[in-house]
């Protein structure tokens, strides 16, 4: 026995772990479970192991999400209601106008907005919206509405548009709902840009709630009898709601959409009249 040495010490050696990889005691639970399974621990035990990891990135996405969030919102600009949804009778800002102003914050942010196919019925569609943190923690909202069927004149009763562009009125209307809700933001009322001729109190005017109304007809028109049925159908209302000479520009926006229906309408070779 040598004269450094205690008498009777005792020493043991684990031979589990290598004396030259020790367990970090930082060592994240992904690394911990790794190393249990190089190591031949317990299958049961490495499944416990990995339950916890998940959990751990799960709730690490989730902090992420709600940090990035928090982050968004600090940036984002406000933004415009610019369309008329003609079934609800009310303005809503569309969802082009959204994601034009919030894509490029919500991408500094790791942040990505998407639409999961809509589930419908002969009445109904439901639409989802998702808000993904590139992380993997996902958060979703879900809103339904009946079909749009305000295409359908009170006073003819026939219809300005076809079954397949109420369905898209719909959509359209249900993503920037939901896209609103997922974001926690709210479009305000007046337009964009109105060069100070606005009421000043930051809601549309009648003139301007007309033209979204008029726009969005002209857009879904695609026959003449699309058309010509818009200033029947609401050439009374519009006429008490504002000044003759507003009415009109409303007027002259139908009538240039019908002149373009009906040269496109012309066959080829007739001669204008």
């Amino acid at each position: 026995m040598s004269e450094q040495q205690a008498p009777y010490e005792l020493k043991v050696t684990d031979k589990r772990f290598q004396e030259e990889a020790p367990v970090p005691v930082s060592a994240s639970p992904n690394a911990v479970v790794m190393m249990a399974m190089q190591k031949g621990y317990d299958v049961a035990l490495i499944e416990k192991m990995m339950v916890l990891s998940e959990r751990n990135d799960a709730n690490e996405a989730r902090k992420a999400y709600f940090e990035a969030v928090a982050a968004f919102k600090a940036e984002a600009p406000p933004v415009k209601k610019d369309k008329y949804n003609t079934f609800f009778k009310s303005n809503y800002t569309s969802l082009g106008n959204l994601l034009g102003t919030y894509n490029p914050v919500l991408g500094r942010h790791g942040l990505s907005v998407s639409f999961p196919t809509p589930e419908q019925t002969e009445t109904s569609m439901t639409v989802e919206c998702r808000l993904a943190h590139r992380m993997g923690h996902i958060e979703a909202i879900t809103m339904t509405a009946p079909i749009d069927k305000a295409s359908i004149g009170k006073q003819s009763g026939e219809r300005s548009r076809n079954p397949l562009q109420d369905i898209k009125s719909t959509f359209t209307y249900l993503r920037s709902a939901t896209c609103e809700a997922i974001l926690g933001v709210a479009g305000t009322e007046g337009t964009i840009d109105d060069d100070g001729n606005g009421s000043g109190d930051g809601k549309m005017t009648p003139f301007e709630q007309w033209e979204i109304k008029a726009k969005e007809a002209i857009e879904a028109a695609r026959t003449l009898e699309d058309i010509v049925r818009f200033w029947p159908d609401n050439s009374a209302q519009i006429k008490k709601e504002m000044k003759k000479a507003e009415a009109a520009k409303i007027y002259d926006m139908v009538v240039a959409r019908k002149k373009e229906l009906e040269a496109g309408e012309r066959k080829p070779g007739q001669d204008d009249k």
